[in-house]
């Protein structure tokens, strides 16, 4: 290669933007980590490259809400099997980041609830991915009101012209966001669950890194 090439190389590797395809039987999502939340990104990364996630289920959907995976217990679970309590045996300490927030197709780490995990850590490995619904101006200053999280005027707008979950904000960790496939996300969503949010069929995923370059 020579000199320059081995400078352009080092150079390439270093820019190498962190995305991700998420292939389910619906189609395929784009997703892109966000290097805010870098913990997070290099622990999802680790397990991708692990192929950790392959043959994991999106184990629990809520239409208007989000879609969740990545309990390894989903791998051949059985119908009517709890699923939601697995993990990698390690938690993530919460990382909240005000330009990321739970606007549709937002990638954030589920966790276990506040009662016993006041710190808000996040699981090692279980994600979801938000749809939401679009809220008025009304709604969000109820919301705000109630949480006592403030919503920035580029944010309301964001909810009220895309949607998302905001009452989220400050208590879930976000880390990434889906750039391709939101319809996948919402053809998720619409499925027919039974009374613990599971899907009736079994939707498996399989996570690849894209290999993107950025050259200069």
């Amino acid at each position: 290669l020579g000199i320059l090439g081995i400078i352009a190389c080092t150079t390439c590797a270093q820019a190498q933007k962190r995305e991700v395809k998420i292939f389910t039987p619906y189609g395929k999502m784009v997703v892109a980590l966000s290097d805010e939340t870098p913990r997070y990104r290099d622990n999802f990364v680790k397990l991708v490259k692990k192929r950790f996630y392959d043959g994991l289920l999106f184990h629990r959907v809520i239409r208007d809400f989000m879609i969740q995976g990545g309990d390894p217990n989903s791998r051949h679970a059985k119908q009517g099997q709890p699923l939601g309590d697995g993990g990698v045996g390690y938690t993530i300490p919460a990382t909240f980041v005000p330009d990321l927030f739970h606007r549709k197709g937002a990638l954030a780490a589920a966790r276990q609830g506040d009662m016993v995990n006041p710190q808000k850590a996040s699981s090692g490995c279980q994600f979801y991915i938000v749809e939401g619904r679009k809220y008025t101006d009304a709604e969000l200053s109820m919301i705000q009101q109630r949480t006592g999280h403030t919503f920035p005027e580029s944010q309301r707008t964001v909810y009220e012209s895309v949607g998302g979950t905001p009452f989220l904000d400050g208590s879930y960790t976000v880390f990434g966001q889906v750039i391709q496939g939101l319809p996948v996300l919402d053809s998720i969503a619409a499925v027919a669950t039974d009374g613990r949010d599971r899907p009736d069929r079994d939707i498996p995923m399989k996570i690849r890194l894209v290999h993107k370059f950025l050259f200069f």
